[in-house]
């Protein structure tokens, strides 16, 4: 019996005794699910991205769909008669405090039978022991934390990676430029003092000694600084072949348009996406992060080899006025998943739902992402979720690294 098996035995007395915030759905009823993303302040943008990505996921499992996706070719969830999903949608506010209460509230008063969330890591860390406190199953759709799921919570799922595999991408990556005769010798730690920067510096640090590369610089900074000056002086003094930051939207234009001040001009720069990859950033300082390299989930330009990509990118795109991206692309497969689940555990009761959440055995060419395929392990994370490198040109972003994917050499160094 493995740890997910005993949980879900040692958690069922708990579920019972929470069984009345779940009554049992009417005929015709909608099943409510909760999203929780910030909707004001600095990363609004993703919460309204966050809200067209899993609009546009109910739009295909409500409606039947020509596309080649799970619950695509009905309309609503048909074991349970056809109920429609809906999505009750919530503001963490970058408050991991704002995001606990509202998760209680998505449960308790709206009758969430999931939630999904959360972006930053520090809020999906007390949205998911809320949700465990509960028994209502968490879909952790972009948080990407390591730490996250490694509590022995029960009710915790997370279909794309995580920053350590992020992380062994992107230095399997410089390990190949290294190989082809590029100066790949030092890199520079940037990152924010969350759990997110926290974690994803660890893992930087621990894969930089492994693989022999000098960390020439290891700067740490407030989340939403008012002033980066003496952190990127500390990376312009440093001057390593590949700069490495973790860090949100605010703060990524903060820093190059600091660095553009200071006279800094990294060699490379390999991201953490985040901040990196949000439109709100790339329209402001784009033009000083042209050929910035990125870890990704999702690759908009691998297209032709997954049908399915341009069918949902189009109906996002209706919606948002953009493209899918890292993060929004990471929230719609979690709306997917989660109604896959639903349909195979034909119940909203929570044992039922966390059964069928843990039992998901998706192929990777039933979703839009270049992952193996979607199927979780004890701990509750998808270890087949498979991260691509993209690098920023022009206005968009290509597929450079690995190599059985990439649509592009890459430039390196970026201003080469």
């Amino acid at each position: 019996m493995n740890r997910r098996e005993t949980l879900l035995q040692l958690g069922g007395l708990a579920a019972l005794s929470l069984a009345g915030l779940q009554p049992a759905l009417a005929a015709g009823d909608d099943i409510v699910v909760g999203a929780i993303y910030p909707m004001s302040g600095p990363n609004a943008q993703v919460g309204v991205d966050a809200r067209h990505a899993i609009e546009t996921a109910l739009q295909i499992i409500n409606e039947p769909s020509a596309v080649d996706l799970p619950g695509a070719a009905g309309a609503g969830i048909a074991s349970l008669g056809g109920r429609k999903l809906r999505v009750v949608y919530a503001d963490h506010q970058a408050d991991p405090q704002k995001g606990r209460a509202e998760a209680e509230r998505l449960i308790t008063q709206e009758k969430a039978v999931a939630i999904i969330g959360a972006f930053h890591s520090s809020v999906a860390a007390t949205i998911s022991t809320t949700c465990e406190r509960y028994g209502v199953p968490f879909v952790c759709a972009d948080s990407s934390s390591p730490s996250l799921h490694r509590r022995n919570l029960k009710t915790f799922f997370r279909p794309a990676a995580h920053d350590e595999m992020f992380s062994q991408a992107m230095f399997d990556f410089m390990d190949l430029q290294k190989k082809s005769g590029k100066k790949v010798e030092s890199v520079a730690l940037f990152f924010e003092d969350t759990i997110y920067g926290t974690d994803s510096s660890n893992v930087q640090r621990k894969l930089a000694a492994e693989r022999g590369y000098k960390v020439a610089a290891d700067v740490k900074f407030r989340a939403n600084s008012p002033s980066l000056s003496a952190e990127v002086q500390q990376l312009k003094t440093a001057d390593a072949d590949v700069l490495l930051p973790s860090c949100y939207t605010t703060d990524t234009i903060l820093l190059m348009n600091t660095a553009a001040q200071l006279g800094y001009k990294p060699h490379n720069v390999v991201a953490q996406a985040a901040g990196f990859v949000e439109k709100a950033a790339l329209d402001v300082v784009g033009d000083k992060l042209q050929g910035m390299i990125t870890r990704a989930s999702f690759a908009l330009d691998t297209a032709g080899k997954r049908p399915s990509i341009t069918f949902v990118n189009e109906r996002f795109k209706a919606r948002a006025g953009r493209d899918l991206n890292d993060a929004s692309s990471r929230q719609f497969m979690a709306a997917i998943v989660l109604g896959d689940a639903l349909q195979r555990a034909g119940s909203t009761d929570s044992d039922k739902l966390i059964a069928a959440l843990a039992a998901t055995d998706i192929a990777g060419d039933k979703t839009i992402m270049p992952w193996e395929r979607v199927k979780f392990d004890a701990s509750g994370q998808n270890t087949f979720a498979s991260p691509v490198l993209q690098q920023f040109k022009g206005t968009g972003f290509v597929t450079v690294f690995p190599t059985a994917v990439a649509m592009a050499q890459p430039v390196w160094p970026m201003n080469a």
